[in-house]
C-alpha cells in the first residue's frame, strides 16, 4: 500500500507542479459500498459480504484553451488511487492505482468518471494455500472504474460533495489462470475540495461548423503481442501474434468507422487442442488442428486530443478449432505519436470473457 500511495504522490505532484496556471485542480475523496456481482457462477463461493473501500483522486480542470476541451464539454483528467476489501479472506485486499477522465452532463451536475489502471491483490490464487481464489490468478492485475455521480462543488467554502453509483472491475485478462475477475457494483459518497479561491472563465470559440471534417479513407497496418494462458490451470504461458489491416473513415472530427481483419498466432491455443485430445478422446481430436485463426471486423475510433478509445466487433471466417464461438470483442486506447504512427493497448474478449491484453504499434497512412 506504501509504494502505490508514494506512486499517487509522486504522480500528482509532478502533474501539478507542470500545470498551466490558468487551470485549477481539485481533490476528492469517496466512500463506496456494495456487492460482488455474480456474473459467473463459478465465483459464488467468493461472495460473502459487500465490499467497501474509498477512493482518492486529483483532477485537473479544463476550460477550453485547447479545442478538444471545448468538444468534449471540458472534462477533467486525472489520477486515482483505491482501496477495497473485498470481505473475503480468500479475496484479500486490492490497491488500485489508475488514471482517469471526468466527463459532464446536465450543467455540469452528472459527472461521469472512466478510469483505468493497475491493482495489486494482497492473496491471489496459489496451489497450494490459496486454491480457492479462482478470480485472480497473478498479484499484479488490469482495474478498470467508472463512476456515475451527482456532484455539486463549493457548497461551504472549498468544500463541495458528490454521490452515485460506482462499478470497479479486476482482471489479469488470462495472462495467467485461474482468472474469473470480479466486479463490484457500489454506492459512493464524497468530498470534493477545490484548490484554488475560483475557477477561470470558460472558453467559447469554436466555430458552429467546428464538428465537420472531411478526409480520404485512411488505411492501418498494426501488430499486437502478449502473453496468455489457457482456462486450464498450470498449462503455461505463451506468446501470442496479431497481424491486422483494416481502412477507417472519418465521419466528424471526432469519430471514424473501420472496417478490417486479423490474423491470430495463439500459442496457448496449439496448446490447448492438444491437451483437450490427450484428456478427453470423446472429442475425437488428433492434437495437429490448426491453431491459427483468421477474423473480419467492424469498429469505432473516437479521438480525444492524442488518444482515442477503439472498440471493434469480430467474426472468425477461418475457425479450424471451436474455443469460446466465433464473435469477438476488442475495447482499448490508442495513443497517437505525430500523424501516422500510434501505440495501442487493448483487450480482446469473446462477450464478457478475455482472452488476451493486446499491446501493439502501428501506422495509419
Amino acid at each position: 500500500m506504501k509504494r502505490f500511495l508514494t506512486c499517487f504522490l509522486i504522480v500528482v505532484c509532478g502533474i501539478s507542479y507542470a500545470q498551466e496556471k490558468q487551470n485549477t485542480s481539485y481533490f476528492d475523496i469517496n466512500y463506496f459500498k456494495g456487492n460482488i456481482a455474480l456474473h459467473n457462477n463459478d465465483i459464488l463461493h467468493l461472495i460473502q459480504g459487500h465490499p467497501e473501500g474509498a477512493i482518492l483522486s486529483w483532477n485537473k480542470k479544463t476550460f477550453g484553451y485547447k479545442a478538444w476541451e471545448q468538444r468534449y464539454n471540458y472534462p477533467d483528467y486525472g489520477v486515482s488511487f483505491a482501496y477495497q476489501n473485498l470481505k473475503n479472506d480468500v479475496l484479500g485486499n486490492n490497491y488500485s492505482l489508475y488514471a482517469h477522465y471526468n466527463f459532464y452532463f446536465f450543467k455540469r451536475h452528472l459527472m461521469m468518471r472512466v478510469g483505468q489502471g493497475i491493482a495489486l491483490t494482497t492473496n491471489p490464487y496459489d496451489r497450494e494455500t490459496n486454491f480457492r481464489n479462482n478470480a485472480f490468478g497473478t498479484r499484479l492485475m488490469s482495474s478498470t472504474y467508472v463512476m456515475l455521480n451527482y456532484k455539486k462543488e463549493r457548497i461551504f467554502d472549498r468544500f463541495g460533495l458528490q454521490g452515485g453509483l460506482s462499478f470497479i472491475h479486476y482482471s489479469n485478462a488470462n495472462v495467467k489462470a485461474p482468472n474469473t475477475s470480479i466486479n463490484s457494483v457500489t454506492l459512493n459518497l464524497g468530498v470534493t475540495y477545490s484548490l484554488e479561491d475560483e475557477d477561470p472563465e470558460y472558453q467559447y470559440t469554436l466555430e458552429e461548423n467546428d464538428n465537420r471534417f472531411t478526409e480520404p479513407v485512411r488505411y492501418n497496418l498494426v501488430f499486437r503481442s502478449g502473453v496468455n494462458e489457457s482456462d486450464v490451470v498450470g498449462s503455461g504461458q505463451f506468446p501470442f501474434y496479431v497481424v491486422s489491416a483494416y481502412a477507417d473513415k472519418r465521419i466528424n472530427i471526432k469519430s471514424s468507422l473501420q472496417l478490417g481483419t486479423d490474423v491470430f498466432f495463439s500459442n496457448f491455443l496449439k496448446e490447448f487442442i492438444y491437451y483437450r485430445s490427450v484428456a478427453f478422446p470423446g472429442d475425437n481430436l488428433s492434437g495437429d488442428e490448426d491453431f491459427k485463426r483468421v477474423g473480419v471486423f467492424a469498429g469505432h475510433e473516437l479521438f480525444v486530443n492524442r488518444m482515442s478509445l477503439v472498440t471493434q466487433l469480430g467474426y472468425y471466417v477461418y475457425y479450424p478449432f471451436d474455443f469460446e464461438g466465433r464473435t469477438y470483442v476488442r475495447v482499448g486506447l490508442k495513443r497517437y505519436f505525430g500523424n501516422k504512427w500510434f501505440g495501442a493497448l487493448t483487450l480482446k474478449s469473446h462477450a464478457f470473457k478475455a482472452e488476451a491484453v493486446e499491446f501493439g504499434i502501428g501506422i495509419r497512412l
